[in-house]
């Protein structure tokens, strides 16, 4: 019996840097930092408050850009979703697809990380 999502997991060649990007420009809580393997591959995991929680880390296999962004993503859910995009315009992050609302369900804005990955920001109806 499956009981719930645990983590999301991340991999890249560049752990270190895509992982400054999660904690220092979403501002994401670092819950963990750790170095794994025989190799020292570096690993950061974030807090994200309820549900699951999500790592980022060195992958051997992983080479360059995410070839097909769009096929896996995951949703942070906001409290203010024009204030949040704006701020990472400011940042110079990615902006896939600007906020827009989807029926019954509530605002979504789609943009890219360092690595090429999709992930949205939403604020969902009340």
């Amino acid at each position: 019996m499956i009981l719930g999502l645990e983590s999301i997991l991340i991999g890249s060649s560049d752990g270190k840097k895509l992982g400054a990007f999660y904690k220092n420009i979403l501002k994401l809580k670092v819950s963990e930092e750790m170095e794994f393997g025989e190799d020292n591959s570096y690993g950061i995991g974030f807090d994200l408050g309820k549900g699951a929680g999500l790592f980022v880390m060195d992958h051997s296999k992983v080479k360059g850009k995410s070839k097909l962004p769009d096929r896996v993503m995951f949703n942070l859910e906001v409290d203010d979703i024009e204030k949040e995009v704006k701020r990472l315009k400011k940042e110079k992050v990615k902006i896939v697809a600007d906020t827009y609302h989807v029926e019954n369900y509530g605002f979504v804005a789609t943009l890219a990380d360092p690595d090429g990955n999709y992930f949205q920001f939403v604020k969902t109806r009340e």
